[in-house]
């Protein structure tokens, strides 16, 4: 018999109705496809995961997160793959007033979304800004480049310089990706 394991966390209430979906469709994927039980606290926005396997329930706990933090699910559940990972930068870290803080995620986000857009293209990557956070889901590389842009914009970089960096990087990625003796076209 193994012992049933728990963990806990607490997400905005606004984002409650997104993490159960139309009639409790996005909450019994994320069980189904974790083997975890959920219950949900809509008052309080505590989520109580439960199940048999640690790895399992910290991979539910991530899309939850993800989810909380201002993702759909269809993007929270690439979580899932062996393959992404999840990162939240804190606005609060970089901006000492509230004023401060609204404007650096105007810096992230860009003129209608342009700036959030070259970076989640040129890093191949999802990024939410919600609250006082940026959330990063992608690969490690991607998310790493896409992490690192958004702090330099943070730090006040100018647009231009990380678009170069970010350009440069996406360069480097493919021609290591094109040398690759792992190539998916050479498998059999």
């Amino acid at each position: 018999m193994t012992a049933e394991l728990r963990a806990e966390l607490k997400i905005p209430k606004e984002r409650i109705a997104v993490l159960i979906g139309k009639d409790g469709e996005i909450k019994k994927e994320i069980e189904d496809r974790t083997g975890t039980k959920l219950e949900i606290d809509s008052e309080e926005g505590d989520i109580f995961i439960t199940g048999d396997d640690g790895l399992k329930i910290f991979d539910a706990r991530e899309v939850i997160h993800a989810i909380g933090r201002g993702f759909n699910p269809q993007t929270a559940f690439l979580l899932l793959k062996g393959d992404y990972v999840f990162e939240i930068i804190s606005i609060k870290d970089f901006a000492p007033t509230k004023k401060a803080e609204q404007r650096l995620k105007g810096r992230v986000i860009g003129t209608e979304g342009k700036t959030r857009n070259v970076i989640e293209t040129l890093t191949e990557s999802y990024i939410s800004v919600y609250g006082k956070t940026i959330s990063i889901i992608g690969q490690p590389e991607a998310a790493s480049n896409a992490k690192q842009a958004i702090v330099q914009l943070l730090r006040g970089a100018q647009h231009s310089t990380v678009y170069s960096w970010l350009e440069r990087k996406r360069k480097s990625l493919k021609q290591k990706e094109m040398l690759s003796p792992y190539k998916e076209e050479n498998e059999i």
